[in-house]
């Protein structure tokens, strides 16, 4: 198996300063090839010396029609490489790279440069969610003076993918960035009332922020889910949530504990009140929220069933 790391971003959001950066690391170092496919040409290059310090023969494919299995068979056969780097053209669409069987994607890395998300964001969002939603880790990068708009960015990028590693940087190195920003309830009031335009927020600011939550009560209005198999007197209670298109509505709920569960079947529509408790839960793999019902009462189904992330 020949291990493959994929780096994408659009042009000129800094994917080439990481691969520098990340060839150059004594973690990263090997004493056979490296192969480093461009599909685009930015601005930046990599000096002649660093290549040939960490072993690194470049190739380059401008043309999507050219990135192909074949293609990519002879590179390996010419240049026999321990491992592959490819430099993904971010107007391409991830599903369209199709690699020999034998090549194994070890790790894809987003870069985004934050100055320019927003327009982005605003114009592109179906090719940023194809860009990130198998991505590892997100990197926004050039984030000077932006710190008020970093947990939007933060928010919209675990709508899109909640299990990426998601880190900032300015122009002194990596920040430290939650989702700390002026939230739209009171979290301490003594039943923190959720509307459709927060449930959102509430969600993803309880997985970033669990502490913040544990031992408080919440009320909102559900949607009923219950997984095939799942356990008696448990139940999913949420939103569907779509952040770019159609294509991308997920559920955003967490589990709940009741003695009610068997009054209700998929798809109802309830308006809860439920203690959040920080526990461990098997499909959690670890400890999460879990919430305890206080009341559970059925509800008429909304106007609109799916909220809108952003």
């Amino acid at each position: 198996m020949k291990n493959v790391f994929v780096i994408n971003g659009f042009l000129e959001a800094g994917k080439t300063e990481f691969i520098k950066f990340t060839i150059s690391q004594p973690y990263f170092q090997t004493s056979n090839t490296t192969l480093l496919i461009q599909c685009e040409e930015g601005e930046v290059e990599i000096e002649e010396a660093l290549l040939r310090k960490t072993h690194t023969v470049v190739e380059t494919i401008e043309n999507k029609e050219d990135l192909t299995s074949s293609t990519l068979l002879n590179l390996e056969k010419k240049h026999k490489p321990e491992r592959i780097i490819i430099e993904y053209n971010g107007m391409w669409q991830m599903s369209d790279l199709k690699m020999p069987w034998h090549w194994k994607l070890t790790q894809q890395v987003t870069i985004i440069n934050a100055a320019t998300f927003n327009m982005y964001f605003a114009n592109m969002r179906s090719l940023i969610s194809d860009m990130v939603k198998k991505s590892e880790l997100i990197i926004f990068n050039r984030c000077d003076g932006l710190n008020k708009d970093l947990p939007t960015y933060k928010r919209n990028m675990m709508a899109l993918n909640r299990n990426a590693d998601i880190v900032f940087e300015d122009a002194n190195g990596e920040i430290n960035t939650t989702l700390d920003e002026e939230l739209p309830f009171d979290v301490n009031a003594d039943v923190i009332e959720l509307l459709e335009e927060t449930y959102g927020i509430w969600f993803f600011d309880t997985l970033d922020n669990p502490d913040r939550y544990n031992g408080k009560k919440v009320k909102f209005l559900a949607q009923i889910v219950k997984p095939d198999g799942f356990e008696k007197g448990y139940l999913v209670p949420g939103r569907s949530a779509m952040t770019c298109c159609a294509d991308d509505i997920a559920f955003l709920g967490f589990v709940c504990k009741t003695d009610e569960a068997d009054k209700y079947k998929k798809g109802d529509w309830v308006t809860l009140t439920a203690e959040i408790k920080m526990e461990f839960w098997k499909d959690y793999n670890g400890v999460g929220p879990v919430l305890h019902a206080v009341s559970i009462t059925p509800a008429q189904a909304p106007k609109e069933e799916v909220i809108n992330l952003v």
